[in-house]
C-alpha cells in the first residue's frame, strides 16, 4: 500500500446504499449516512453526475495546505445490486487508481456499532461489494459498518431492509460521525494507522 503523500489523483469515496426516501433509515444505507456526514463536512452538495449514475461531490479532506486530499464523495443511485457500473465510471472519468477507492458499506458479521477498515478480500455476501468487485477486482479499501446478525429466524434481506431499531438509533449518530473520520484517516494517514485507531 502506498503512502499518503506518494499518491496522485483523487480518492474516490463510495458510500453504499439504496436510493429513495423508503431506503433512506435502513440498516442496508449506512454507507449514504457516511457520505452525507463527509459531505456536511466538506461543505458541499451532491449533485447528479453527468459521468455516471450517482450523485458526486468533489471536495478536500483534511487540514488546509498541501496535507489536504482532493475526494470525490459518491452514492450510487443504481439501487445497491448494481452499484459497480458507476463506481467505475466515476472511477475511469476521474482516473483514480484502484487502491485509492473506499467503500463504506454495512457488514452483518461485525457487531454494531463496530468498524473495521481493511484492503481487499471477499464480499461476504454483500451484494454492493459483489457488484463493485465483479467491475474492479477485489483491489479497494473498505469501511465495513457492523450491523450485527438478524435476530431469531429473521431473514437477512429483511433485516438489512429495515431501519435501524429505536435502542440502535441512540447510537447511530456517534456510530456514522467515527465512521466518517475513520474515512477521512484512510485518506491522509493511510490504511495502517487508521486501522490501529479504528479497528475496535
Amino acid at each position: 500500500m502506498s503512502t499518503p503523500s506518494s499518491m496522485a489523483g483523487p480518492w474516490l469515496v463510495v458510500g453504499l446504499g439504496n436510493p429513495g426516501p423508503e431506503y433512506a433509515g435502513n440498516r442496508h444505507n449506512i454507507g449514504f449516512m457516511v457520505a452525507d456526514l463527509l459531505a456536511e463536512r466538506i461543505g458541499g452538495t451532491f449533485k447528479r453526475s453527468g459521468k455516471a449514475q450517482a450523485q458526486v461531490l468533489e471536495g478536500r479532506i483534511g487540514p488546509p495546505g498541501p496535507a489536504s486530499r482532493r475526494v470525490v464523495l459518491a452514492k450510487p443511485m443504481s439501487y445497491m445490486n448494481l452499484s459497480g457500473g458507476p463506481v467505475t465510471a466515476l472511477k475511469d472519468f476521474y482516473k483514480v487508481p484502484t487502491e485509492q477507492i473506499i467503500a463504506v458499506h454495512d457488514e452483518l458479521d461485525i457487531d454494531y456499532g463496530t468498524l473495521r477498515l481493511k484492503l481487499g478480500g471477499g464480499d461476504n455476501g454483500h451484494n454492493g461489494l459483489k457488484s463493485i468487485t465483479k467491475s474492479l477486482g477485489a483491489n479497494y479499501l473498505r469501511v465495513r459498518a457492523g450491523i450485527g446478525r438478524p435476530p431469531g429466524r429473521m431473514d437477512v434481506a429483511a433485516f438489512v431492509l429495515k431501519d435501524f431499531s429505536s435502542a440502535e438509533r441512540k447510537e447511530l449518530d456517534w456510530f456514522v460521525d467515527r465512521a466518517a473520520d475513520a474515512v477521512e484517516a484512510l485518506v491522509g494517514e493511510g490504511l495502517e494507522r487508521a486501522q490501529s485507531t479504528y479497528n475496535s
